[in-house]
């Protein structure tokens, strides 16, 4: 099962049907994933899912619906066990960003982490796990499938916003700042933390 986010609300892909839900179901083959994406973002839909007989061919279909924009992304620890953050739109986020053309998903996350933080000297320690939700640019939805790794650096100068990125803010948070900083954030950030356990 994927979990993907349409403006914050989930959007499950599955093969599976609950059948005591709260959650409005989807046919994959037949349903007009612009229409459904569009109800989510006027929040006339909090959460449904999406349902497809074969697991292994789901996401394969869903990028047949809807363009998918890859990114790589960082989740930074500095030598105290701080963790990287942004603040942008409001709201605090992990630096991550496009791939370019014919760039490997571990240079798009490094590249990244360095222009939006000014945070050099990083190291991807493991893989993480994807995440995905849906943006809209220029009239058009689209899939946005992230990439993230666990990165370290022993980086000790003053991190600089990429403020032509709309970056208002780059802060290296420790694991009570961390807990404050999600209460504030997105669903998918959120799930990265989870499944990371690093909140205990």
């Amino acid at each position: 099962m994927y979990k993907v986010f349409v403006n914050d609300k989930p959007l499950f892909l599955t093969n599976e049907v609950a059948k005591e839900t709260d959650f409005q179901l989807f046919l994959l083959e037949s349903v007009d994933i612009e229409q459904l994406i569009i109800k989510m973002f006027n929040n006339k839909i909090s959460k449904a899912y999406l349902y497809y007989p074969d697991e292994k061919e789901i996401l394969k279909k869903v990028k047949e619906k809807i363009p998918v924009k890859k990114a790589g992304g960082g989740l930074v620890y500095n030598k105290n066990g701080d963790v990287l953050f942004i603040f942008r739109n409001g709201k605090w986020d992990l630096p991550k960003g496009g791939t370019e053309k014919g760039e490997e998903i571990e240079d798009t996350s490094l590249r990244e982490v360095e222009e939006e933080t000014g945070v050099t000297g990083l190291k991807i320690s493991r893989k993480l796990q994807k995440t995905y939700h849906v943006f809209k640019r220029n009239g058009k939805y689209r899939l946005k499938i992230t990439h993230w790794f666990e990165m370290t650096t022993d980086f000790e100068g003053t991190p600089i916003p990429q403020e032509n990125e709309g970056i208002e803010k780059v802060a290296w948070l420790n694991p009570s700042e961390i807990k404050q900083a999600l209460n504030n954030s997105y669903e998918n950030i959120k799930l990265l933390f989870e499944e990371e356990k690093i909140l205990k």
